[in-house]
């Protein structure tokens, strides 16, 4: 197996590790809050830390094009954070996933 495939698997892992944490955080909130409470990408970019979130919308807007900030990134950071994390991680662990072997019957 190819160090990229090995890679690509931990990296897959680590994203649905992370799906699975933010799904946990956003049910214990809404037990908590006593109705349901989506935690928002956005959201949680911004409580972790603002300024990052700000930088990226100025970089995407000022070298990029504004109409991928709006409405396209803005569109992905108003999903669910574990959703957002669960999309990589399928896609990861399905791509270097080990190939099947071949069984022949005699």
């Amino acid at each position: 197996m190819s160090k990229l495939k090995i890679i690509s698997r931990i990296a897959g892992w680590l994203f649905l590790a992370l799906a699975v944490v933010a799904a946990g955080v956003e049910a214990i909130a809404s037990l908590q809050a006593g109705e349901w409470r989506p935690m928002a990408l956005g959201q949680v970019w911004y409580d972790l830390d603002r300024g990052s979130i700000n930088l990226m919308q100025a970089v995407i807007q000022r070298y990029l094009h504004p109409a991928i900030w709006d409405p396209g990134v803005i569109e992905v950071l108003q999903w669910p954070a574990w959703f957002v994390a669960l999309i990589p991680a399928t896609a990861l662990i399905l791509l270097s996933r080990k190939p099947r072997r071949k069984r022949s019957f005699s």
